[in-house]
């Protein structure tokens, strides 16, 4: 289906599909990228439009995620949260998280599945400055597809096979390497407080 319609529709599936995912709709962004760069190794697209079209649909999903979240996210995070035990103390937090840590966790997020989809929403919640969301989504943005596409496409139609034998792995391994992170951030902000 995704090849059909890269095929059909070219480097304009890259950037709406790219873009979708990005704001908070469940699109197969990853995929997206690893057969379009497998279709440009075996010369049916060009890599360096998949690159550009890629990271533009992902840093303007982003933005729209963004201002999703900033015009709006909080309001109805404080009317619907308590479903999910939201509530204002934990919007709060949220904002400070972003104050704090918001140009890392908007890089690093781009490469967990799930926190990629919800990044910008968060970051507009939590309130995050517009000016440095660009730039680190921006950045984000580019080191993602630059990642998933270049390794697509010099690995070539083994990319495929690789994937989808790795990619528990690789979200694991993406997983724990967050969460020493965040032990590491915990523990400097502790000893800090002593």
């Amino acid at each position: 289906m995704i090849e059909h319609s890269l095929i059909r529709f070219g480097y304009w599936a890259i950037f709406f599909g790219i873009l979708l995912e990005n704001f908070g709709i469940p699109i197969p962004g990853e995929s997206l990228l690893i057969i379009s760069s497998v279709l440009a190794a075996k010369g049916k697209l060009h890599i360096g439009w998949i690159m550009f079209f890629g990271s533009m649909g992902a840093f303007i999903g982003d933005n729209i995620g963004y201002a999703i979240g900033h015009f709006g996210g909080r309001r109805f995070a404080l009317k619907y949260g308590r479903y999910v035990f939201l509530n204002e103390n934990r919007l709060n937090k949220l904002e400070t998280f972003f104050d704090k840590h918001g140009n890392k966790a908007v890089v690093i997020s781009r490469f967990i599945a799930g926190l990629r989809q919800f990044n910008g929403i968060l970051a507009g919640i939590g309130n995050m400055k517009w000016p440095k969301f660009l730039i680190f989504n921006f950045l984000g943005a580019v080191l993602w597809v630059l990642f998933w596409s270049g390794l697509a496409y010099f690995l070539g139609s083994q990319a495929e096979i690789l994937f989808e034998t790795f990619k528990p792995y690789i979200f694991m391994g993406l997983v724990f390497i967050a969460l020493i992170v965040y032990c590491l951030v915990k523990r400097k902000n502790n000893c800090a407080e002593s």
